[in-house]
């Protein structure tokens, strides 16, 4: 079994898909199925709560708390290496942190360009084609 942090984009994504073999839709449906086993900290379980609740996304609310909950259920929790590192985007540098706190993590994002260059960043589509 791989670990995996996943960005959120990643979790949206797969959730808003049409296409049921997108890669973000199998890299979830493999979360959900024990395959691949996310890893996680008290803020990404928390952003994933306050993105799956956008007004924009319509996600009912009782479909938020099953899938919260599946993969709280199937995740090892974390506690973040703090780094000192300017990303694009602030808010990447937990999912970072995250990956870096476990040696064997994949972290998964649809924005590699927003990380440094790392073999164990990378996007759906090459965490499926490399692993699964």
């Amino acid at each position: 079994m791989k670990k995996a942090v996943i960005d959120t984009n990643v979790l949206i994504s797969a959730l808003l898909s049409s296409n049921g073999n997108s890669a973000t839709v199998l890299v979830i449906s493999l979360v959900l199925d024990g395959c691949v086993i996310p890893v996680l900290t008290d803020g990404i379980l928390n952003e994933y709560g306050d993105v799956l609740r956008r007004k924009k996304f319509k996600f009912p609310e009782k479909d938020v708390m099953i899938l919260l909950s599946e993969i709280r259920s199937r995740a090892i929790k974390v506690s973040p290496v703090q780094v000192h590192i300017d990303l694009p985007d602030e808010k990447d540098l937990p999912f970072l942190e995250a990956m870096l706190a476990d040696d064997d993590a994949i972290l998964i994002t649809g924005n590699t360009k927003h990380f440094p260059n790392n073999e164990r960043i990378m996007t759906p589509r090459d965490f499926i084609y490399r692993f699964f």
